[in-house]
């Protein structure tokens, strides 16, 4: 067996503004609320090598893992894998963005597989992410959306 999820939100903001804010990987830590840091390994091309580090859980456990990312701009999609797969057998992730009517639609794709040994199965951590993703999707997009606010009013002149 294996888990799949999608999961897209609209944010009402420009296309670039929407990929440059969620690909700027040293500012993940401010855009989403389960990231207490990331550490930039490496980078080669549009792929970059990094550790996420996880605030604690309930119980709390520090999950860190290492993470590889391709950026694809003229494309509008990334492609991410867990190097350090932890409790999963794989970690495979897509972004897409798209632009829509009134914004940016981000769509976040995850194919993996639990370990036998690992804490949780697939149907558990499927629903998990899906809950986790719509929570991250909602904080990432009010924090751009505002952000295009504050750079709209900053760019019209006082009278």
């Amino acid at each position: 067996m294996s888990g799949h999820t999608e999961n897209e939100i609209t944010i009402a903001a420009p296309l670039d503004l929407v990929w440059d804010m969620t690909n700027d990987l040293e500012n993940w830590p401010q855009l989403f609320s389960e990231y207490a840091s990331v550490e930039v390994i490496r980078r080669e091309g549009q792929t970059t090598t990094f550790r996420l580090t996880m605030h604690p859980d309930d119980n709390g456990k520090v999950w860190s893992w290492v993470s590889e990312r391709t950026t694809d701009r003229r494309a509008r999609t990334v492609d991410a894998r867990r190097v350090e797969p932890g409790p999963f057998q794989h970690m495979d992730i897509h972004w897409e963005y798209e632009e829509v009517t009134g914004g940016t639609r981000m769509r976040w794709r995850q194919d993996f597989a639990m370990r036998p040994d690992a804490p949780v199965d697939d149907a558990w951590m499927t629903d998990n992410i899906n809950r986790n993703s719509r929570v991250q999707m909602e904080l990432i997009r009010d924090k751009i959306e505002q952000r295009d606010r504050e750079r709209r009013s900053a760019s019209v002149p006082a009278n």
